[in-house]
């Protein structure tokens, strides 16, 4: 059995990652770590929540999956990587500068850094690079909870990079003026436009529009209930150890 810990177990994502994690037959749940936790406090599976990353050392947990903030995880990675703990992180809001340092870091073991553990929106972002080549306009519209502090989302970042690698023939945008700033909404990689939606209600949910003479295609990935996310969390846990270095996305691991 591979030894997990997790990173951010008292927030909604972790508390998921803490269940898959305890409910896999392949994998054992040995340190639930958050620094915002509450003196006392335990997951649903009964284990002490710490408030340091030192109880995944002692844990001597093979992996950490992070569900942190930029912030507290551009301290949790160095500190994985130097302790040679494997990371699957599902944490967003990274810089290339970061991305680099991490890199250069993971020398002893390996990261993963997905914006999207949804299976089914990493076949929606693979559509999209696919797709680019063969339109001329596209856009994306992601839609969040509205909880969510950060937009656009990093799928829907990573999305337009995808397909401005593919594509870099698209139309230029028409718009002369805008009535109301923004209402075009902002300039991603190649110049897509992405539009950030916080909505209450919702969970996680992303589409991308393209299109050319006579003809739209849509793809859009909806995400009901977070649970969606933790079979390639499971995977990842699972796979990371085979995945020398640092891997971006999730589709590296199943495509």
């Amino acid at each position: 059995m591979t030894r997990v810990a997790v990173i951010g177990a008292a927030g909604r994502m972790g508390t998921a990652a803490c269940a898959a994690v305890h409910a896999d037959p392949d994998l054992e749940l040995v340190a639930a770590v958050d620094s915002g936790a509450q003196p006392g406090a335990t997951t649903a599976q009964g284990l002490a929540i710490a408030r340091e990353l030192r109880a995944i050392a002692d844990s001597h947990a093979e992996v950490a999956v992070d569900f942190t903030v930029a912030a507290a995880a551009r301290v949790n990675l160095p500190w994985l990587a130097l302790h040679g703990v494997h990371a699957v992180v599902g944490t967003t809001g990274f810089a290339d500068e970061d991305i680099d340092k991490f890199r250069t870091e993971f020398t002893r073991s390996n990261c993963l850094i997905a914006p999207n553990f949804a299976i089914g929106a990493v076949l929606m972002m693979r559509f999209a690079e696919m797709a680019a080549p063969f339109f001329d306009t596209a856009e994306i519209i992601e839609i969040h909870h509205d909880a969510k502090a950060d937009s656009p989302s990093g799928t829907a970042v990573a999305t337009a990079q995808r397909m401005a690698a593919s594509s870099t023939g698209w139309a230029a945008d028409p718009t002369k003026h805008e009535a109301i700033r923004g209402a075009r909404g902002a300039k991603g990689p190649g110049d897509i436009r992405i539009h950030a939606v916080r909505m209450r209600g919702a969970v996680a949910n992303q589409e991308v529009i393209l299109g050319t003479t006579g003809q739209t295609l849509t793809i859009r990935h909806d995400t009901v209930d977070r649970n969606s996310f933790m079979p390639g969390v499971v995977l990842a846990c699972k796979r990371i150890a085979k995945f020398p270095g640092l891997t971006i996305g999730l589709d590296s691991l199943i495509l």
